[in-house]
């Protein structure tokens, strides 16, 4: 049997005190979408924060296709082919909407800062291309009538397909998405939807979601991890989930 793409193994995340994640172990496959869910303060972000090395766990281990990434650094971990996007929109307001997808290529350049500003044959090639990926990107996302825009010139909807369109950017294997339909209304949450869907099928890309629409959660996902005060109370499909009684209690009581 082939390893899991992502492994997370007695993840313990600590803060003077504060245990927000307790020794939390679950697995993820290649071209699966995975879902975290769990009530506000269930320990889902800082899940995220500890995978993309935003947060140096207190102890357990991160394993994404074998290799050990625990605790590196965010930029080695972008390398390594694991984007975000994040709660609260995270686009850069002063750049037009092609440069925000521009943000997404650097790490996948070779030249350095002396040949950029030199504007070398090898950097002028790269912005070649990452443009041309921009535009490809822009019109998959079918965005190309935005891109001399700035992101507050566009709905809410439209700058959260931005923010994922900068993930694909970074050539990523696996994106997480924290709350990608938070504020969207229902037409735009189908628009996300397939569009998750769709780049999963013709793309090869992973998915994990950090979601409280429930029912999207239930539509999307192949397995779902549910959290409750840092401790992992459900693993499994979207049909075992929601008939699991830990997970009903969490979320309506006993």
């Amino acid at each position: 049997m082939s390893s899991p793409m992502l492994e997370v193994t007695e993840l313990l995340m600590q803060f003077q005190g504060l245990t927000a994640l307790d020794r939390v172990s679950f697995s993820m496959d290649e071209g699966s979408i995975t879902s975290l869910m769990g009530p506000n303060g269930a320990g889902k972000t800082t899940m995220f924060n500890c995978i993309t090395g935003m947060y140096t766990p207190t102890s357990g281990q991160v394993h994404f296709r074998t290799q050990d990434i625990t605790a590196r650094p965010a930029y080695e971990v972008s390398r390594h082919g694991i984007a975000r996007t994040f709660q609260n929109l995270a686009l850069f307001s002063g750049l037009s909407v092609i440069d925000n997808l521009l943000v997404g290529s650097y790490l996948q350049g070779s030249s350095g800062v002396l040949q950029g500003a030199f504007k070398s044959p090898q950097a002028r090639k790269e912005q070649a291309q990452s443009l041309e990926a921009a535009y490809t990107v822009l019109d998959y996302l079918g965005l190309t009538d935005t891109a001399k825009l700035l992101p507050g010139e566009l709905s809410y909807g439209r700058q959260k397909q931005l923010e994922f369109g900068r993930a694909l950017m970074q050539k990523a294997k696996l994106v997480l998405l924290d709350e990608p339909m938070a504020g969207m209304s229902s037409s735009e949450k189908d628009v996300m939807t397939s569009l998750i869907k769709r780049v999963r099928r013709e793309m090869g890309v992973s998915f994990m979601l950090v979601e409280h629409d429930v029912p999207v959660i239930m539509d999307i996902s192949d397995k779902i991890v549910v959290l409750d005060f840092g401790k992992k109370i459900a693993e499994g499909t979207p049909s075992e989930v929601q008939n699991n009684p830990a997970v009903i209690a969490a979320y309506l009581g006993t």
